[in-house]
């Protein structure tokens, strides 16, 4: 078996350690010490994430989504294959060097798509980018964690939190998606969602396309349509 390269390895901004990309042969992955956050070969779960949001909101030709966290395109490219060409795509992520990565040496995985002209690529803190936002997007993905807490970056608990919701929330057109990815269930998580004013489901989705192996969680949380409730 091919050993695993190292590729590149970045300091978190936060000074809580570093990430670092390497390969062995076609495959890539992205580590946080011993943790993986996410491999090339892993990525049924992230591209569900898109297709799920999208089937919620489909009626709407010119759709704005907003991604947070780059990462390895996957929920990038599933958006770009479902919607229209008339929908915009913002995708809002923290490190440069993550972009990098994606027209370096991941480039072939990436396949142009950051090419495509429904794409805005913003870099900055997702939490800023929802912050500066009323009633803009349609949905909010966020994969920037392993689920609904700071692991990457101990600031993205905000996130997470009612007045993070809340945040959130503001941002979202009535009827719009917030879309969470997770590598586990969190019922806490599922009640604050409950609570700060989303109808919220669970999905249970494959880590793996050819529907084997672990499972991840997907919450969809919409913003009622109704102005009293908003």
């Amino acid at each position: 078996m091919n050993p695993w390269v190292l590729i590149d390895t970045v300091p978190l901004p936060d000074g809580r350690g570093d990430i670092r990309l390497i390969q062995r042969a076609d495959e890539f992955s992205i580590m946080l010490g011993t943790i993986a956050l996410m491999n090339s070969r892993l990525s049924g779960s992230e591209e569900a994430m898109a297709s799920l949001a999208w089937a919620r909101i489909s009626d709407r030709p010119r759709a704005h989504m907003l991604i947070g966290g780059l990462g390895m395109g996957f929920t990038l490219r599933a958006a770009l294959a479902e919607l229209p060409a008339t929908a915009k795509i913002t995708v809002a992520e923290l490190m440069p060097a993550v972009l990098a990565w994606a027209k370096g040496p991941m480039a072939a995985i990436f396949d142009g798509c950051l090419e495509d002209r429904r794409v805005d690529i913003k870099i900055n803190d997702v939490r800023n980018v929802i912050r500066s936002a009323k009633g803009v997007y349609d949905a909010i993905l966020l994969d920037v964690d392993n689920g609904p807490d700071g692991l990457t970056v101990e600031t993205n608990d905000a996130l997470y939190s009612i007045a993070g919701l809340a945040t959130a929330k503001a941002a979202l057109r009535p009827g719009g998606v917030l879309a969470v990815w997770a590598s586990a269930p969190d019922r806490a998580f599922t009640q604050r969602l409950e609570r700060a004013g989303f109808k919220v489901e669970e999905e249970r989705v494959r880590a793996h396309r050819k529907a084997r192996g672990s499972r991840h969680v997907i919450w969809l949380a919409r913003k009622p349509v109704s102005n009293n409730k908003a």
